[in-house]
This record gives C-alpha cells, structure tokens and sequence, in this order.
C-alpha cells in the first residue's frame, strides 16, 4: 500500500475508473435485454426465461470468492490484481458478443441452451475481471478520503456506461430488427466492453502495488474469517438488498415502456432519466459525505432513491413525463448508492489487513461481488416470476396485447417492488459503525 496515504495521480484514477466501462455494460445489457430477448424473440416462457438468466449468475455466486482467492496469490511484476483485467476481460468480451447471437435451431430448448451456455463463459470471465478490480483501492491507497475520490471517477464512469449502453442498446436493436437487430447489438456492447477493458490494464500501470502478504489458511477458513467481520457483513446485505432492487427495475425497463407506457422508444429515454442526473450529482454526493459521513450519506441517497421508486407506481395513470421524472430521483438517488459502499467496501478490507498483517482483500471484494451478483441476477428472476403471476403472455414477435393483470404486474415489479426492497436494506445499514475515526484507529494501532 502507499505509505504516506496521498493523492493518486489523476491518470490512475480515471483509469482505474475506466473499467467501470466493462463492469457497467456487462451489468446493464443483460438485466435489461436478456429477458425481452428470451421471451418476446425467442418465444420462451417467463418462468424459464427468467431461470436461464439466474443460473450463470447464480454459478458466478459460487466463483467470485475462488476468483478472489486466485488473485490473492498471483504473482505478476504488474502486481497480483491487473492481470487479470486483461486475461478475463478479452474472454468476457467475446462471449458476451455469442450470448445474443443464437442461430435459428428449430428449437426454443437448443436455442435457450445456446444463450445459457454463452452467458456462463461470460459469467466466468466476468468473475476472473471484476473481483481483482474491485480488490484494488484496498491496495494502491491507504487513504480514507482517497478512496472516495477514486470510487467518485469509477462510479462517474460507470454512470455515463449505463446511459450508454442502457440507452443505445435498445436503439440498436429496434433500427436493426428481429434476431439481427439483437446480434448486432451485441456485438456493439462486446466491443465496448473491451474498450473498457483496454483503457483500465493500462491506464492502472502506474497505481501502486500493494505489499500485503496474501492471507493463510484455506478458502472455507478465510470466508470464515470474513463472515466474522460484522460491519463487512452489515454493508454487504444492504447492498445485495439494493442490487436486487435495482435488478427488478433493469428487468422492468422494456415491459414499462412497450406494455405499460405503450411507446417502445421510452427504454432509452427512461435510461437517460436513471443515468443522466447521476453524472452530474456524483460529485456532489461525495462532497456530501465528506461533510456528513459515508453511512449517512448512504441512508439518505437510498431513502432518494426509494422515494422515485414508489412514484413509478403511477406509470398506468399519469403522463408518461411523471414516469420520467420519477425514474429521474432514481437516478440522483442511485449515484450515492453506488459512490458510498464502493467506498465503504474498501475501508473494511483494509482494516482487517491493518489489523493482521495479512491480505484478504481479494477474499473480501469476492464475497462482495458474489452478494451483488446474487442480488442483480434474482431482479429479472424476481420480476419474471412477477410476470408469470401477473399472466404475462410470451411470444416470437412480441406483438402481443398483454392483460391488465400483466400490467399491473410490469408496474409493481418495477416500483413498490424495489421501494420496499430498499426500504428494508436500510435496517442492517443503521447498524453499521466504521467510519474514519474507527479506520484511522486500525491504523494506527497496527503502526505500533
């Protein structure tokens, strides 16, 4: 870790930043796509459509703290972390590209099957890229309020590819047409992707590599170890909590603006309310918790974003500008809620190390992308099995009059559904109790 705990150079910020340009397009263009694709082109039934985009992720739960493990004891003169954006994330491009480029088979299961095998490569690659990219600030600063600073660029970033791709992703699709306009797509998101996976392998060659000898004992003994970390474990549920949240509301998109708000076009403009007040509130919402603190400033974004979540609710009845502007408080409630734990989780890696001398960041940012990627993959498994309940009606074309129980369905699942969800997050949260002072004791206390 740096020793004096300064500023990093603002070349290393950004581009460590940059992969949020990976992580951000892998973790939009499924959640908002991948459903649609399975049940309004390839003709798949909800509640199959919905298991087919959970199992890969569901398999990415299980990866995350071996890929966290592995990164831990990898010896590389670019350091135990970087290598791994350029391995995994050449891997995760292609197969991103091939999970929406299924060939006519004749056979809605060999069809199914091909998106789900594709989807587990990319799952896999995913893992091996974005646990040692979150493992890193624990490691290139020690610093308390640098590692908002760098989780500020990341999640500006990450903002901005959210918007991108939320929003031309569909545009794509619909100017091309048919199974083509979603091939085309996907290869357009591939090559994005691996933008991102570009600019951060060598926009992070000056960061600083952390010296931390990599922790003893097994997996299951460290996971172990890990699990004991109260405060690691109260953050980590609220924002599983928040991820599945936020996965209903991707999950939702398509629905809301062909079935509820009847203007296909609405997907992209609806992204732009999400994503657009974040890249100008992301700033503001650190300064904020450099006033008042990371945790409060969490509980108070998350209250903003359920707040927009609820209002969604009168989608069926209001102008279609109620729906946009309630998916823009989303929007400026989510850019804390994605600045503030991102800041939060590398604190608490750093204090156990602090605290043992060994290094289990790895093990920890594992754990935690394993939580997320639960909480993102159960949304559109959730917000499927709310389809089904609501009578939802599958189809080849997608040019079906869905029933009002499917519309009242789509409208739930994506705002009281996520509300509630985030409402709840905020019970464990309240509890948590690492702030700067108790950072700056670990540290001090393992410099004696």
């Amino acid at each position: 870790m740096d020793e004096t705990g300064g500023t990093l150079p603002r070349s290393v910020r950004w581009g460590y930043g940059s992969g949020s340009v990976a992580t951000g397009a892998f973790g939009t263009v499924p959640g908002l796509m991948l459903l649609p694709y399975l049940t309004d082109t390839l003709g798949i039934a909800a509640l199959w459509a919905g298991l087919v985009v959970f199992a890969p992720k569901a398999w990415d739960v299980l990866l995350n703290p071996i890929a966290g493990r592995v990164s831990d004891r990898t010896v590389d003169p670019a350091g135990p972390r970087r290598p791994w954006l350029l391995r995994a994330g050449v891997m995760l491009a292609g197969a991103f590209a091939l999970i929406f480029a299924a060939p006519d088979l004749g056979s809605q299961v060999l069809e199914a099957g091909w998106v789900l095998v594709f989807f587990v490569l990319a799952a896999t690659a995913y893992a091996f890229f974005q646990v040692p990219y979150v493992a890193m600030p624990a490691e290139i600063t020690s610093s308390y309020d640098e590692r908002t600073r760098l989780m500020t660029a990341r999640v500006a970033i990450l903002a901005f590819t959210i918007m991108l791709a939320g929003a031309t992703a569909p545009v794509i699709r619909d100017a091309v047409g048919g199974r083509d306009g979603y091939r085309v797509m996907g290869v357009a998101m591939a090559v994005l992707i691996g933008v991102g996976v570009v600019c951060a392998y060598v926009g992070t060659r000056r960061a600083p590599i952390g010296a931390v000898a990599a922790g003893a004992g097994s997996l299951r003994e460290q996971l172990r170890i890990v699990a004991t970390a109260r405060d690691f474990r109260l953050l980590l549920t609220t924002f599983v909590l928040q991820a599945l949240a936020t996965g209903c509301m991707l999950a939702g998109v398509d629905y809301l603006a062909t079935d509820v708000l009847g203007r296909t076009g609405a997907s992209s403009i609806l992204f732009v309310c999400f994503v657009g007040p974040a890249l100008v509130l992301t700033p503001l919402w650190a300064r904020y918790g450099a006033r008042v603190g990371k945790q409060r400033g969490y509980v108070v974004s998350s209250l903003v974003l359920a707040t927009g979540a609820a209002l969604a609710v009168l989608a069926p009845y209001a102008p279609a500008a109620v729906t946009f502007a309630a998916t823009g408080l989303v929007g400026v409630g989510y850019a804390g809620c994605q600045v503030f734990p991102m800041a939060m989780l590398p604190d608490a890696a750093a204090t156990d190390a602090a605290r043992t001398g060994e290094n289990r960041a790895g093990v920890y940012t594992g754990v935690w992308t394993a939580g997320e990627t639960l909480g993102l993959a159960l949304g559109p498994a959730v917000f499927a099995v709310v389809l089904a309940l609501g009578g939802y009606v599958s189809s080849e074309g997608g040019d079906v009059a869905q029933p009002d129980s499917a519309v009242t369905a789509i409208t739930l699942g994506f705002s009281l559904l996520p509300a509630a969800l985030t409402l709840l997050s905020l019970l464990w949260l309240r509890r948590y109790t690492l702030d700067a002072d108790a950072v700056a004791r670990a540290t001090t206390e393992a410099t004696r």
